[in-house]
C-alpha cells in the first residue's frame, strides 16, 4: 500500500498550527506535534525539516491563506471600509494568524524567515492604497504604508486580544461582532478619507 504523503504532510501542518498558535515554537516540541498528528516525529523532520523551519512553513502557509480569501488590487476602484471588513471576518474565523504572528514576534530575535518576500507582498497594499489616493478616492493625510498598517492593526486586532475586547465591549455575541466590524469598517474609511454618513 502507498504511503499518503500530502496527506500525512496536512495532518503534521494542521497539528503544527494549533501547537504553535497556542504554546508558541518554544512551547512546544516536535514530538508534540507528531504526536497530535498521530506520525512519527521522523517523518515531520523528514518532509519540513526541524521545530523553527516547520514553524516558518506553517506561518508561510497561513499568510498564504489570507491573502487568496482577501485580495486587493487597487483602492481606486475597491472600498478600503469593505476590505477592512474583509480582514476582520477572516481573522475571527482564523485566530491563530494573529497568535503566530504575536510568536513571531517573540521568537525571532531580528529578520523573520521570508522577511523580504513578505516585505513585497505588503508593498502590494501599499500600493493600492497609493493608487486610491493617487485617483483622489483616498486621502492623503495619513502615508500610504502607515494606513495600510494602521487599519490591518484595527481589523485584526480584536481577534489578537479577545480577553481585551470581552472587556472593553462585553462578550462575543452575533450583535457584538456585526458591532465590532461597523466599527473597523467605518474607522478604516475615517482614516482613508471615504466616510460617508
Amino acid at each position: 500500500m502507498a504511503w499518503d504523503i500530502e496527506g500525512t504532510k496536512t495532518k503534521i501542518l494542521t497539528a503544527a498550527l494549533a501547537e504553535f498558535a497556542h504554546n508558541g515554537p518554544d512551547g512546544t516540541t516536535v514530538a508534540k506535534i507528531a504526536a497530535r498528528a498521530g506520525v512519527n516525529k521522523e517523518r515531520i523532520y523528514n518532509y519540513f525539516g526541524d521545530k523553527r523551519q516547520l514553524f516558518t512553513h506553517v506561518l508561510r502557509e497561513e499568510l498564504a491563506k489570507v491573502a487568496q480569501a482577501v485580495p486587493v488590487h487597487s483602492f481606486a476602484t475597491e472600498d478600503i471600509g469593505d476590505w477592512a471588513g474583509r480582514v476582520y471576518d477572516y481573522h475571527c474565523v482564523h485566530p491563530e494568524l494573529n497568535r503566530l504572528m504575536r510568536w513571531e514576534g517573540l521568537y525571532f530575535d531580528a529578520e523573520v524567515p521570508d522577511e523580504e518576500l513578505r516585505s513585497t507582498y505588503y508593498n502590494r497594499k501599499i500600493q493600492a492604497i497609493h493608487a486610491g489616493q493617487a485617483a483622489g478616492t483616498l486621502a492623503t493625510t495619513i502615508d500610504a504604508d502607515h494606513l495600510a498598517f494602521l487599519i490591518l492593526s484595527i481589523a485584526g486586532w480584536w481577534s489578537a486580544v479577545p480577553q481585551v475586547a470581552r472587556m472593553f465591549t462585553g462578550p462575543e455575541t452575533d450583535a457584538e461582532h456585526a458591532r465590532r466590524r461597523e466599527s473597523v469598517i467605518t474607522a478604516a474609511q475615517l482614516l482613508a478619507g471615504t466616510y460617508n454618513q
